[in-house]
């Protein structure tokens, strides 16, 4: 069925057809944009008509039509749009930034992308013609920040890459790619990890944690009830501050914590001690915040608020995101659980391909005991503080 503008202003997270190859699509977030999409010599291509509402439903049909029109004299719009004038990168960044925004999760990647080459890459090579970009141009936008600003940098790089590779696709540069890596800049520039200064959480020494949590166990208040469960459960404050009693499952005991509020956009389940599960308090409405701000209804506690909790206890030399580490060291120096098993539990994503191919469990019921393990030994001291993990 053809689109109004009703359907144009209300339609969910998808793609949605106009007829002949136009389309809408609505992402997760709600950003609109239009694509017209048809083939050349077998081959599909998506073209970029724009974003609602700057275009609109009308403006979107007749640049479709202007589209078609030069497909049926036997000419590719994308390739006609592309000779018309010389493509400075910038126009060739912000072009493959359109092209790829439907498939970004959210439009905050988008505006990430644009955000870190309008302030490093455009200002000294965004008006070069994209074809004649060489090496000494890459080397004079990554060189000021290649020690100052290593991570930043090496995403820089990265998407100078990208651009110099989508014109590569379009065939209006030829040879090499000058923002390429391996065998090139890499002859030229020290490696990122070897510049990049690693920076860690301050973190509670582990043997230490029984006698912090007994401290803390006096303190009343939301914060402290949601400090004491962010450590139990090694969850990340803003997991712990946007939990929902949608997310809880009191009879199974576990945090169900969906994917969208996840870093690493998957799902996490966590099973919940007696100990994490009595720092809950009363249940309330599914869409309730577990942990809601006394100040201000209805809002989660700020970012701040555990952080208060420990300047108070006259810890100013550890962090609330430190005491992952705390357990990482714990579970790592004093148990025999599997490093995988660890990792779950903090839900990191494994690096090596390999090893992440073959990990199609979340070993939950593993993580249980690890949990359980951890819980004692920070609520009671765990006599020794050594747990050996009982193979199953």
């Amino acid at each position: 069925m053809p689109l109004n503008a009703r359907r144009v202003e209300t339609a969910p997270p998808g793609r949605h057809g106009d007829g002949r190859g136009l389309y809408l699509y609505v992402k997760p977030s709600g950003t609109r944009s239009w694509v017209l999409r048809y083939q050349v010599q077998g081959r599909r291509r998506d073209l970029g008509l724009g974003a609602y509402p700057d275009v609109t439903l009308a403006m979107a049909r007749d640049r479709a039509s202007d589209a078609r029109r030069l497909l049926a004299e036997g000419e590719d719009p994308i390739a006609r749009k592309h000779d018309a004038t010389p493509k400075t990168f910038e126009d060739a960044a912000l072009e493959l930034v359109e092209s790829k925004r439907p498939g970004w999760k959210s439009a905050k990647h988008a505006a990430q992308w644009t955000a870190t080459l309008k302030t490093y890459v455009f200002p000294k090579i965004g008006q070069m013609q994209v074809g004649k970009v060489e090496t000494a141009d890459v080397m004079g936008v990554l060189q000021p920040i290649w020690t100052l600003k290593p991570e930043t940098a090496s995403r820089v790089r990265q998407r100078i890459e990208a651009v110099i590779d989508y014109a590569s696709a379009l065939g209006i540069r030829t040879g090499d790619n000058p923002a390429r890596w391996r065998g090139h800049l890499d002859h030229l520039l020290p490696k990122p990890t070897k510049v990049r200064a690693v920076k860690h959480h301050p973190a509670l020494p582990h043997p230490e944690i029984a006698n912090f949590m007994a401290d803390l166990a006096a303190r009343t208040g939301v914060a402290a009830r949601a400090l004491g469960f962010t450590i139990l459960t090694v969850a990340r404050s803003g997991e712990t501050r946007g939990m929902t009693w949608a997310e809880v499952d009191l009879e199974a005991q576990v945090w169900s914590i969906p994917g969208e509020r996840m870093k690493a956009g998957k799902e996490h389940r966590i099973p919940l001690s007696d100990r994490a599960i009595a720092l809950l308090g009363d249940r309330r409405a599914d869409d309730a915040l577990v942990f809601e701000s006394e100040a201000k209804p209805g809002k989660p506690i700020s970012d701040m608020s555990m952080t208060a909790i420990l300047r108070r206890m006259g810890r100013n030399d550890i962090t609330v995101h430190g005491f992952r580490s705390t357990f990482r060291d714990w579970a790592g120096e004093t148990t025999g659980f599997p490093r995988e098993v660890v990792e779950a539990a903090l839900a990191h994503g494994i690096k090596d391909k390999a090893e992440a191919a073959y990990a199609r469990s979340d070993l939950f019921d593993k993580r249980r005991k690890l949990m359980e393990a951890w819980t004692t030994v920070a609520t009671n001291g765990g006599g020794d503080a050594r747990v050996v993990a009982l193979s199953s």
